[in-house]
């Protein structure tokens, strides 16, 4: 009996982010400068020249270990966890919490509105004295 572990399928894992991410083939050849009919090529072999998975990475925005280590149980148990309450999922009503103060946000905006006023003042003033 052999012990020996299958080596992940590189392609199939690119082939499965490009999809999460809702990107078609002729988009990630567009991205990276080749066609779709190599794009097929690459997602149907086991290994990828690690030049062209830098480059495919790049274009899906993701690292090359992501690829390499990609796992659908662990997207499926990252969103599984996101979400506590299942029923309120399923009806729509569920709490989102934010991770910063909302009112922060709308004062940092208001200061820097302010300041852009300022600064227009500012220039038009050098303008007018400079008449």
């Amino acid at each position: 009996m052999s012990t020996a572990i299958k080596p992940k399928h590189i392609g199939r894992n690119i082939s499965r982010i490009r999809e999460l991410k809702d990107m078609k083939q002729e988009a990630l050849a567009q991205a990276i400068g080749t066609n779709q009919q190599t794009i097929s090529a690459i997602e149907n072999s086991e290994t990828v020249d690690e030049q062209k998975l830098i480059e495919i990475a790049k274009a899906l925005g993701v690292s090359v270990e992501a690829i390499k280590n990609f796992s659908e149980e662990a997207v499926f148990n990252i969103i599984g966890n996101t979400f506590q309450d299942h029923s309120a999922i399923t009806s729509g009503d569920y709490n989102c919490n934010c991770t910063f103060n909302p009112l922060d946000k709308v004062v940092e905006l208001y200061e820097r509105l302010v300041q852009a006023e300022k600064d227009k003042v500012e220039y038009l003033e050098k303008l007018l004295n400079g008449k």
